[in-house]
């Protein structure tokens, strides 16, 4: 069978940047969810992004939940998200008892459609959070969307899951909102094989924050709990992880982008073939390359060539209101996202790749037509 090319993997920096912050934790036996990784990490993460403070937590998941709940996000309450994600956006809401309601997507930023947003308000005049998503590292309108949250008087969380290194207007994802979550899940594009960062301006938030991720453990001599706790404070070993990775983000932006630009220079000729949107206020980090077809070649047919060829490739995020676990829920929408499931198809993105590789997987994809 020939090599396998990946989607998005994992990549080490070749310099062991990584090597260097975890061999410093085994050095001073700092192997426990705290230490000058973990500190660090956050202090790094932070500035990278220009945002004033950073909770290293075990999931972007956790970061979204802890940032609700710091919201004072409870029971019955209503949370407008996007229906275009992964579930581990909305997945928090239903940890806090709220209720979700989908937001469309527009065909400019494939995120949150402004338009929709303001037709959800009129609809649910009562709305505790936001949370918008920069789907695979695409910047939303974030101009539109922060005027309607804004005016409403609603707070926004950033899920920038997917879009670290991305920037709207010079401005990083993340720090636009309340709150900005990150993930360095095993896929994204830099990694800790998994966790997550909330970051935010609000220093008394995320020391909020902290508490709740470390068990909620008062300051006492025996172990004394006022308030709910969780199990989500970042390990001081990944965190080493995250150190080194850091230090290699742009490189990595800077090959997912030649990795879109290839695909777009030798697909975006063929019959039905379009790219993901690329405006002029959005700098993207790229971080999957996604094209819909809509001619006589399906997004199927091309996974199941690449499949044959021991190419991973996926389908775009089915949206939420068509989950079963969230069809109950309320949608506002024209059916943009449904379309875009339905055409789309996601290219390996991984930035271990090399031209080899991306030839491979265009002539496999050319061939189809």
């Amino acid at each position: 069978m020939k090599e396998k090319i990946f989607l998005s993997s994992p990549h080490m920096s070749e310099e062991g940047y990584e090597m260097k912050y975890i061999q410093e934790a085994f050095d001073t036996n700092w192997i426990a969810p705290l230490g000058a990784n973990v500190n660090n990490f956050e202090t790094e993460l932070a500035e990278k992004v220009g945002s004033g403070y950073g909770a290293a937590l075990s999931a972007g998941t956790a970061a979204i939940h802890l940032a609700l709940k710091a919201l004072e996000v409870g029971e019955d309450d209503i949370v407008f998200c996007p229906t275009l994600t992964f579930s581990a956006t909305a997945n928090p809401i239903i940890y806090q008892k709220a209720k979700p309601v989908f937001i469309d997507s527009d065909y400019t930023t494939w995120n949150m459609d402004p338009e929709c947003l303001e037709k959800a308000f009129e609809k649910h005049p009562n709305v505790k959070a936001v949370i918008v998503v920069h789907l695979y590292g695409i910047c939303a309108d974030m101009d539109k969307i922060m005027e309607i949250c804004n005016r409403h008087g609603v707070p926004v969380i950033e899920d920038a899951a997917e879009s670290l290194g991305a920037y709207y207007k010079k401005q990083h994802t993340g720090t636009f909102g309340k709150f900005g979550v990150f993930s360095f899940n095993g896929n994204k594009i830099i990694t800790t094989s998994g966790g997550g960062m909330l970051v935010s301006d609000d220093e008394e938030k995320i020391k909020k924050v902290r508490f709740w991720s470390t068990q909620s453990r008062d300051q006492a001599r025996h172990y004394q709990h006022s308030e709910l706790g969780f199990n989500y404070r970042m390990s001081n070993i990944v965190a080493g992880i995250g150190r080194g990775q850091l230090k290699v983000l742009d490189d990595r932006v800077a090959k997912k982008k030649y990795i879109y630009e290839y695909y777009k220079r030798e697909l975006g000729s063929l019959e039905g073939i379009d790219f993901m949107p690329d405006n002029e206020w959005n700098d993207p980090n790229y971080w999957l390359t996604v094209m819909t077809t809509r001619g006589k070649v399906t997004p199927l047919q091309i996974m199941e060539a690449l499949e044959k060829e021991n190419i991973e490739s996926r389908p775009v995020w089915k949206p939420m209101h068509l989950q079963p676990f969230f069809e109950e829920y309320d949608y506002v929408g024209t059916g943009v996202s449904e379309d875009l499931f339905e055409y789309g198809v996601c290219l390996p993105s991984d930035t271990k790749n090399t031209d080899e590789d991306l030839d491979r997987i265009c002539r496999i994809i050319k061939s189809l037509f």
